[in-house]
């Protein structure tokens, strides 16, 4: 039995990986910040420790911690599923928006994986699976910010991974694509209420598509549970997952770009070295 600890899991691909993992005998401490909203979706399980956490709260992430260490004696997996999105250009954002999704996105997932980390540096083993997207990839209009925070949590998780391989901690990024769950809806996407027109072919158009496009995407948020059930079993896990055909397409893309980018400016960018003696 593996004991898995997750963010989010209230609603969205924490509560679908939650279900799973309850229903093939594992243990989850199923975390949000409502801890209502996780017995009502859940109820009563054996194998289930609901605990209210709001992950920008350093003190409620030791809490949760020691929470789980006391019901179940460890933590093999990691999942840092909570977040959510900012919609608008990056000048429309204003510094209070910017600070929140910072707060949740990045800060909140440093706040539960340091406080998970001594757990598992412990046993010597654990995975941690940081959900980014396909914005931590490449950034676009309208999500720049947003994309931001994904860009740190894939720069972190990274790091996490060459740290933490030596003391038999697996660390992997997950980029889902567009799936079908209410992320672009008004309970996970805040939407800048500062409008430029000066930006309405690039954020403002992104506006409108998102509108159309939620609850029509083309991933399928119960078949990426099941593979994160199973990925928590694969033996050499990557740095990273794609997850997405949208995802794949985007990275081939941007590998494309960068291709280009190199050929015409390699030049110039070898020329800033010092001069060979």
């Amino acid at each position: 039995m593996k004991i898995w600890f997750i963010t989010g899991a209230s609603r969205g691909f924490g509560a679908l990986v939650t279900k799973r993992a309850l229903a093939q005998g594992d243990a989850v401490v199923a975390t949000a910040r409502n801890l209502k909203a996780i017995t009502d979706r859940f109820g009563e399980h054996p194998n289930l420790l609901p605990v209210a956490l709001d992950v920008t709260d350093d003190t409620q992430a030791a809490a949760a911690v020691k929470a789980a260490i006391d019901r179940f004696g460890q933590i093999d997996i990691l999942l840092n599923n909570a977040g959510f999105g900012l919609m608008g250009a990056v000048e429309e954002a204003t510094a209070s928006e910017i600070e929140a999704v910072y707060r949740t996105n990045v800060f909140g997932l440093l706040n539960v994986t340091r406080a998970v980390l001594p757990v598992m540096r412990r046993a010597h083993s654990g995975r941690i699976l940081n959900i980014s997207s396909i914005g931590g990839y490449r950034g676009a209009a309208g999500f720049g910010v947003y994309s931001s925070t994904k860009f740190a949590v894939e720069g972190l998780s990274e790091a996490l991974h060459d740290e933490l391989a030596p003391l038999g901690i697996h660390v992997t990024v997950i980029e889902p694509g567009y799936f079908r769950t209410d992320f672009l809806d008004s309970s996970s996407l805040s939407v800048s209420g500062n409008i430029i027109g000066d930006y309405e072919a690039t954020a403002g158009k992104v506006r409108t598509i998102a509108a159309g496009l939620s609850h029509n995407q083309p991933g399928d948020p119960q078949k990426l549970a099941e593979v994160l059930i199973a990925f928590a079993e694969a033996p050499n896990p990557p740095v990273r997952l794609p997850l997405g055909s949208d995802t794949v397409a985007a990275i081939e893309k941007k590998h494309a770009q960068d291709a280009a980018i190199l050929a015409e400016w390699r030049t110039v960018s070898m020329s800033t070295d010092f001069a060979s003696a």
